[in-house]
């Protein structure tokens, strides 16, 4: 039996996720969490297999949830399911540790195989993620800018993009507003902006803004 522990903010999507796992005979659900520190608590307490873990959820970010996790419970599975399109995170996620990337966009068959297969042991990609992650081990592929920023600074990046004030991206990340100050000098930095226009100009361009 796959113990599965449910992570997202969103009451319609865990209980569409729940009724997934009620038609498999071979899943049961042990726990769910709707923020990072209840993820954190739940699988770290209750013995779970698969963790369908949810990007964009409040308090600690998801790629702090996977290393932390990681290190914690290595033996654990991390399926990260999410509404934004793999060009965005699936890279980042994979690298960060987690076993497969789904669009929640996908059908329930290929979640529960999803599901399924990371429990085995193997990692669950797409063809086109597959692609890309092969283009990622070339030394010689050229990356984009915005590519070069670590995983917390990205997801710094793309709230900026959006749009939304510093107080509003603190209190999303669960950091302080002087604390996401000193990453957005960072992103200047390393991205060569002069100001915010040319971030949000830079993040729209490239489909980056959150």
């Amino acid at each position: 039996m796959i113990r599965l522990f449910i992570a997202d903010d969103h009451p319609i999507v865990r209980e569409g996720l729940k009724r997934i796992i009620t038609e498999c005979s071979d899943m049961e659900l042990v726990g769910e969490a709707v923020n990072g520190d209840q993820v954190l608590a739940g699988c770290t307490r209750d013995i779970v297999d698969v963790l369908l873990l949810d990007i964009s959820m409040p308090g600690l970010g998801f790629f702090e949830i996977i290393r932390r996790l990681r290190l914690k419970r290595p033996e654990l599975r991390i399926l990260v399911l999410s509404i934004h399109s793999e060009d965005h995170y699936a890279v980042r996620s994979i690298r960060a540790g987690a076993a497969g990337y789904l669009s929640k966009e996908r059908s329930s068959e290929e979640l529960a195989e999803a599901i399924r297969h990371v429990y085995r042991g193997k990692t669950y990609v797409t063809a086109t993620l597959a692609e890309k992650l092969v283009l990622e081990l070339d030394p010689g592929q050229k990356k984009q800018v915005h590519e070069m920023l670590s995983d917390r600074e990205y997801q710094i990046f793309r709230l900026l993009g959006s749009g939304k004030r510093i107080t509003d991206i603190a209190a999303e990340v669960a950091l302080s507003p002087k604390t996401v100050s000193t990453y957005r000098t960072r992103i200047f930095q390393k991205m060569n902006f002069r100001n915010m226009a040319e971030l949000i100009r830079y993040a729209v361009d490239n489909n980056l803004a959150d």
